[in-house]
């Protein structure tokens, strides 16, 4: 088999080279508007499908499944328990039981993948891109609907956020992954002198690679296995307990895609049990991470320990997008109207529920009032209240399919949401302006809440609470410079921000003295909606480590280069020129 280095700017088959499809853009985004009935038609039946029953969801571990309810499974299925995936905002209705991987599921788990391991590596680039992009054009048809059903009823999105997510954003990340993946195999050494042909082979890490997937983006966990994949490397996939459905949804697309067994194990459980246990393989390569920040500074600490202790074969790949408490800076010359338009979705859309979410607001005296009048009275006309869009009865029913506000994720959220909310009230610093109810009787509803603060670094300013909550601040206008000084210094991280402002001296300004305040920074727009190939995502300080996914910058972190010198000439003498009088 020919080296992977030297398949050049085409993909590499037995007997002929393949260019990647050059019709590899971004997916269209469908508006699912007031006239487009057919798919208003096909979600209805999708969502019909999901609120029929609960969905009993296995283990998927070399291509086998494993049910909590197994009794006869040689591979220790005795004693597995099971977890109940919810609907976000009917918790009465349990959309899955999701099996919990025991001690030996996780063992299982490690030997699948290192069995895998040397048949995939070796499976040329051409077949491994070709699951990839046939999975992107299953999601984009056949399973489109199912998808969307999925991801609006287990993890609360109304339909515009689970299409940007679950089918453009993850058919964007599959098939821009391979046109990059190419890119990066096509990057070799100049020739440099006669007589020699340098290459660089890039290999899939020595070992398995662990993917730890959150529950706001379907996307991101198919990026999290994927990116990985396609590079040749086996995955062991603990996904999140609320995101289950679509989850597995999406592995058995990539299974029906030609995915071979062993190549991504599916293993649901207990975080700790399942981290401890595969941290202490000696083959753990590398670590794919998107969640909180907490746990991400914790497993990082392990994997630190595991390498000064000799426990792996390598220095493990660890590459993490963790949290941010993003903000939206106006400066007085700012279009007012469209910076509270653009606050609002940033702050709002999905509930605050995304890491890029507008979570701090910065107001000029000027402008303060019309700003904060212009919020108020647009989230009072429009239909931002809180709103029941995934319940079983609204889906079956004709009820509200079209809210901008849905549930919170679960249970744990919504409670410590309302515990700041009720500290809110009670704190002299903090003004709640607009908003405050929550209401967990049928869903974890919590309403789109503002907030006014007196100090620019309040534990509200500092603080991510990932959730409906704005807080804002103002300053006096003279001191823009002043507050792009604060913005930076308040904040442990530096994932998203935005600068509202006509005046191009204040644009500079805040380019500037903001400049290590976000990875993604924006101008005039809002601090979310980052696009895969056209905004590479991902921010620096707690925010993780900045590998930015939606470009071909991440796939060279699940790769390991080795550089290939063969020589043409025969020498003949083993003196140099100068060793010569």
């Amino acid at each position: 088999m020919l080296r992977v280095g030297r398949n050049l700017p085409n993909l590499m088959r037995r007997f002929g080279t393949f260019k990647v499809p050059s019709n590899i853009n971004n997916e269209a985004v469908k508006a699912f508007g007031v006239t487009d009935t057919k798919d208003w038609d096909l979600l209805r039946a999708s969502l019909f499908k999901c609120n029929e029953g609960t969905l009993d969801i296995p283990l998927i571990i070399n291509g086998e499944r494993f049910y909590y309810n197994d009794t006869t499974s040689d591979k220790g299925g005795l004693g597995r328990s099971f977890f109940k995936q919810q609907n976000p905002a009917n918790h009465e209705q349990v959309l899955a039981n999701v099996t919990q991987a025991n001690d030996n599921d996780i063992s299982y788990a490690i030997e699948s993948a290192k069995k895998a391991k040397k048949q995939w590596s070796e499976t040329p680039f051409y077949d491994r891109a070709a699951v990839f992009l046939k999975a992107a054009d299953l999601i984009s048809t056949k399973y489109r609907y199912d998808m969307l059903a999925a991801t609006m009823l287990g993890q609360g999105k109304n339909v515009y956020q689970a299409e940007i997510d679950c089918i453009t954003e993850l058919c964007d990340f599959f098939r821009f992954n391979v046109r990059y993946a190419s890119e990066l195999y096509a990057s070799q050494p100049v020739k440099s002198t006669a007589g020699v042909w340098n290459t660089s082979e890039y290999r899939p890490l020595e070992g398995f690679v662990y993917a730890v997937t959150p529950f706001n983006f379907t996307a991101i966990a198919g990026n999290l296995v994927g990116a990985p994949m396609l590079m040749g490397n086996t995955v062991i996939w603990k996904p999140s307990q609320s995101a289950t459905l679509s989850n597995y949804l999406l592995l058995t697309v990539l299974e029906e895609a030609g995915l071979p067994d062993g190549v991504l194990n599916f293993i649901p459980g207990d975080p700790i049990k399942v981290t401890d246990t595969l941290l202490a393989d000696r083959e753990f390569a590398a670590l794919h991470f998107t969640g909180s920040t907490a746990v991400f500074k914790n497993l990082y600490g392990k994997i630190q320990t595991g390498v000064v202790n000799g426990k792996f074969r390598d220095y493990p790949r660890i590459v993490g997008e963790t949290g941010g408490k993003n903000f939206h800076l106006i400066h007085n010359s700012a279009n007012i109207p469209h910076a509270v338009l653009s606050t609002i979705r940033g702050a709002y859309e999905y509930q605050g529920q995304k890491c890029s979410a507008t979570s701090r607001l910065y107001l000029p005296e000027s402008k303060s009032k019309e700003f904060v009048s212009d919020f108020i009275g647009t989230l009072e006309q429009d239909n931002s209240k809180m709103s029941p869009v995934n319940t079983a009865a609204s889906n079956i029913r004709g009820g509200d399919l079209h809210g901008f506000i849905g549930p919170v994720i679960h249970e744990q959220s919504y409670d410590k949401l309302a515990k700041v909310i009720e500290k809110a009230k009670n704190d002299p610093e903090l003004e709640i302006v607009y908003g405050g109810q929550c209401d967990k009787s049928t869903g974890w509803f919590v309403g789109p809440t503002l907030i006014k603060t007196t100090n620019p670094k309040h534990e509200f300013m500092t603080q991510e609470f990932f959730g409906p909550l704005l807080t804002y601040y103002e300053y006096p206008d003279e001191d823009f410079s002043k507050i792009c000084e604060i913005i930076d210094t308040t904040s442990e991280y530096g994932l998203t921000g935005s600068v509202f402002a006509r005046n191009r001296s204040a644009i500079e300004v805040a380019n500037s003295k903001l400049r290590y305040s976000a990875g993604n920074f924006y101008i005039n727009d809002k601090s979310t909606g980052a696009v895969v190939a056209q905004q590479w995502f991902g921010g620096a300080r707690m925010s993780g480590t900045n590998d930015k996914s939606g470009s071909g910058n991440i796939l060279n972190r699940f790769v390991s280069i080795r550089n290939i010198k063969e020589n043409f000439y025969e020498l003949t003498d083993h003196k140099y020129p100068s060793n010569y009088e």
